[in-house]
Order: C-alpha cells, then sequence, then structure tokens
C-alpha cells in the first residue's frame, strides 16, 4: 500500500447536500454527446445517484430523458433552489468557469469535465470559488479511479522498471469538423481534448510537474480545421525523463504509450478509451540475469464514469477533498497553455517548478462493469464527434 498523499487545500465541508439515505440528485449542465453517451448511462448504474435536471437551450432533451428542463438564464435560479445536491458540467470548455463558479460559490458542489479551463487565470478563479465556501470540485479524470493507472502508479513508485528515463504515447481520431470541437480553436482541439489523457498519465507516473515544453503542429488540408489538428509535445520533468506525446484530431482511431525504465519498460496500445469495449491493458517487460521476462496485465471494462460518480458522490457525503481536485486540472491546463504559446512562437516554453503534493491513493479504485455504450443514432439533438 503506498503512502497516504498530502491534500492541496482544506477538505470540503457541504453542508447543503440530500440525507445520504437519499438518491444524489444531479443536474446535467450541458447535455452534449458526452453528457448522453458516457455519464447519464453512468448515473443511471448508481442506486445511490439520479438526474433530476438539465440546463440546455434545447428543452427537446431534457423531454427525451424526462427530467426537468433549464434554459441557462434559468442557472441562478436552479442553483438556489435546493432540488438539486451536485452539478455535472460538460459544456464546451470556454464555458467551464462560466457555470463552474456561481455553482460553487452557491455552495454547490461541482463535477467538472475536462481540460478544465482555456487558461490558468479561469483555474484559479474555479478553484478560488470551492475553497471560498469548502465545496467539493472534482475535474472528471476518469482513469483516476481506474485499477489500471492506479497499478501502473503502483509499479513505478516500486521501481519496478527502475528509474523512468522516457515516454512516449500517442492518441487521436477523425474528429467531425462540424462537431463544436471542430470549430472552438486551440482549446477545443486536440491536445486539451485528447493530448490531456497521455500527459496526465505521465505526470501521475512520475509524481512531477514539467518545467520545459516544446511543440510542433500540423495543419492537414483535408481535416477541414481552424487550428492544428495534430501536435507533437515534448516535456522536460526535473527527473531529467523525457516525455513525448502526440494528440491529432485527423488520425484512424489509436492510443497507447511505451514507458522506458533503466531495468524495463511498459506498453500498452489499450490505455485511454472508455466503454463495454475499453478492456484497458499493458505489457510489463523486466530485464532479470541478462534475460527479460513479460507479464500482461489485463482489466475488465468498468464503468469509468460511474466508478468518477460514484467517488464524486463519496467526497461530498464524507467531506474529503478529491485527489483530482482543481488542482489536477490546473497542472494540465499549464502544460496546455505551454503548448499553445509553443505553437504560436516555435521557441521552446518554460515553466516554473511546481510541486503538486496530493497524488492518487490506491484506495481509489473502482470497478463497476460498463454497460452498452449508446449509439450515436440513440442520442438526442446531438452532431457526433466522431466522423
Amino acid at each position: 500500500m503506498s503512502e497516504q498523499p498530502q491534500q492541496d487545500q482544506t477538505a470540503a465541508t457541504n453542508t447543503s447536500t440530500a440525507p445520504t439515505q437519499q438518491p444524489f440528485r444531479f443536474a446535467v449542465v450541458g447535455a452534449g454527446q458526452i453528457a448522453q453517451q458516457a455519464f447519464i448511462p453512468g448515473v443511471q448504474q448508481l442506486p445511490e445517484a439520479q438526474i433530476v435536471a438539465f440546463v440546455s437551450s434545447d428543452p427537446e432533451k431534457a423531454r427525451a430523458y424526462g427530467v426537468q428542463h433549464y434554459d441557462y438564464e434559468q442557472y441562478d435560479e436552479l442553483l438556489n433552489s435546493g432540488t438539486i445536491d451536485g452539478v455535472y458540467i460538460a459544456t464546451p470548455v470556454h464555458k467551464h468557469r462560466e457555470h463552474a463558479v456561481p455553482a460553487l460559490k452557491a455552495g454547490v458542489p461541482v463535477l467538472l469535465e475536462k481540460p478544465m479551463a482555456p487558461s490558468e487565470e479561469d483555474c484559479r478563479a474555479i478553484i478560488d470559488a470551492a475553497a471560498q465556501t469548502n465545496t467539493t470540485l472534482l475535474v472528471a479524470y476518469r482513469l483516476h479511479n481506474h485499477p489500471f493507472l492506479l497499478r501502473l502508479v503502483d509499479c513505478v513508485r516500486k521501481k519496478t522498471i527502475g528509474e523512468i528515463r522516457s515516454y512516449t504515447a500517442s492518441f487521436g481520431h477523425n474528429v467531425n469538423p462540424e462537431n463544436h470541437r471542430g470549430n472552438s480553436g486551440f482549446w477545443g482541439g486536440p491536445i486539451p481534448d485528447m493530448g490531456v489523457y497521455p500527459l496526465n498519465l505521465i505526470r501521475n507516473l512520475l509524481e512531477e510537474e514539467p518545467i520545459a515544453v516544446h511543440a510542433h503542429g500540423k495543419r492537414n488540408a483535408d481535416a477541414q480545421f481552424d487550428f492544428h489538428d495534430t501536435v507533437a509535445v515534448t516535456c522536460e520533468f526535473p527527473s531529467g525523463a523525457l516525455a513525448q506525446y502526440t494528440a491529432s484530431y485527423s488520425t484512424v482511431g489509436q492510443q497507447g504509450f511505451t514507458l522506458a525504465g533503466s531495468e524495463g519498460s511498459i506498453q500498452s496500445s489499450a490505455a485511454f478509451q472508455w466503454g463495454d469495449d475499453a478492456e484497458l491493458s499493458y505489457t510489463l517487460a523486466v530485464e532479470e540475469d541478462g534475460e527479460m521476462s513479460t507479464e500482461t496485465v489485463e482489466f475488465e471494462a468498468y464503468d469509468q464514469f460511474a466508478g468518477e460518480t460514484r467517488h464524486f458522490i463519496e467526497c461530498v457525503r464524507n467531506g474529503t477533498n478529491p485527489e483530482h481536485s482543481g488542482v489536477e486540472g490546473l497542472m494540465d491546463v499549464r502544460v496546455c497553455a505551454a503548448v499553445e504559446e509553443s505553437l504560436r512562437t516555435g521557441a521552446t516554453v518554460r515553466l516554473e517548478p511546481v510541486e503538486r503534493r496530493h497524488r492518487v491513493s490506491m484506495d481509489q479504485a473502482e470497478t463497476i462493469p460498463a454497460p452498452p455504450k449508446p449509439g450515436d443514432d440513440e442520442l438526442v439533438n446531438i452532431v457526433a464527434e466522431e466522423l
């Protein structure tokens, strides 16, 4: 068992939540594809949770799911109604601060989709709002509650493959340019959306924060985006480890990583996806007496969204600060912002050294079997993300 990490801030103490014997009442803010295809089916698996309202510009979505509809202009009314115990925010990233801060200031716990926000300033405003009211804020890093990531972290902590030297990773697929991600600039693009997965993984495996970032991007003529649709990033860490990852909106679906150490390596071609077909796995190779021994570790397809939601509810009801809090979200956003600057200037961006004290704990694991993923044709008024 790993040492219990220190917390980044005072534990949250929420007093506005429903009694623990009653289902936790969620309002979904932004009923788009990720909400309908992943979060809602996850909540439906949890006897301790229910969805009671949608905040959306489209009332038909609420009618289809049989819940109360609120326009965005009625958001404050909902937050002060006493009819909800928390909000799940899945609006486009540039709207996250606009929707998270009022909820937190009203004492309503927030489960916030990643990336957290399009700037460090916005992240800090959200973190400050949570701190001012001692209200739970959890950023939706679904893999932080999956045994896959936790076993990997434990393996690196125990130096099973020695000192970490390098990391290479890739995550991409062909994104529909008509989806909102296709016309929202850099912060709707592949680095904050998909690149955050390999970035967040290596940050947590090394338990360090990057000190230098360099990026190179490509705008492919046939991809129809107003931003770099394929971006390669190199990060340097205080230990000397180098991490390189590529994120793309214009490749066939692909994902995986290689982590190389002084005494072995870990490889995975099933590392970042979700759903009932997401059986994550990795292969550990360790040199022993001059020979390499290998072991493949496979995991069932767990409901990653139900898992993070259950963890969120437990944090709210227990008054504990989540490990994947606003600080964790900020750590990724500061790197994404450095990537954006490097793409603009062509230069390496140096980052101030930061020590993230609150790290993942092995007891965060949730193992709820994944339900069938709703097909795109089952979603209500959605422009599908993938082509």
